[in-house]
């Protein structure tokens, strides 16, 4: 998917008036407006609008690697496919995106076993912020993106009987 034209108005309210932040708070003014800070980086079309990955990978961010001193940063670039075989595609999570932001820690082994088989997924607990839900809807693409996440056919991973 490609970025959106980033043209007209900006889709970023001010701090003064997107109702988290007090208009008459004396530190507002040192505060960096959305707009400003948004700008430059890929336009997304849902959620806060920002295709974060896209900004990573590009070098338009550089987030800080860690938060305290000696900590070691884990990156993995291995793709789960999770599938029922219902209706809806099968879920790529991609590895390598998330351990880009986040060290492994902060999933494993509270929100997930890490032991391919042993979690069970449930869109009821995604939806209601458990599991993928704890980012996704909040700081990551909103779940209503369903095709970025349910992205592989289950035609594709159907295993062929045997002749």
């Amino acid at each position: 998917m490609g970025a959106a034209p980033a043209t007209g108005p900006s889709p970023w309210l001010p701090l003064e008036k997107d109702g988290l932040h007090d208009p008459r708070g004396p530190g507002l003014g040192q505060l960096q407006q959305p707009a400003e800070a948004l700008a430059p980086l890929p336009r997304d079309t849902a959620g806060n609008l920002v295709r974060w990955v896209q900004a990573l990978e590009s070098g338009a961010i550089e987030p800080r690697a860690a938060l305290l001193p000696g900590t070691t940063v884990r990156t993995l670039d291995q793709d789960i496919i999770v599938s029922k075989f219902g209706s809806m595609p099968a879920v790529k999570f991609p590895h390598r995106q998330h351990t880009l932001w986040l060290d492994c820690a902060n999933c494993h082994d509270k929100l997930f076993k890490a032991v391919a088989g042993a979690n069970t997924f449930s869109m009821t607990r995604i939806l209601n912020g458990e599991q993928c839900g704890l980012c996704h809807g909040a700081v990551a693409f909103p779940l209503t993106e369903c095709n970025r996440c349910h992205s592989v056919p289950n035609a594709s991973l159907r295993r062929r009987s045997a002749p």
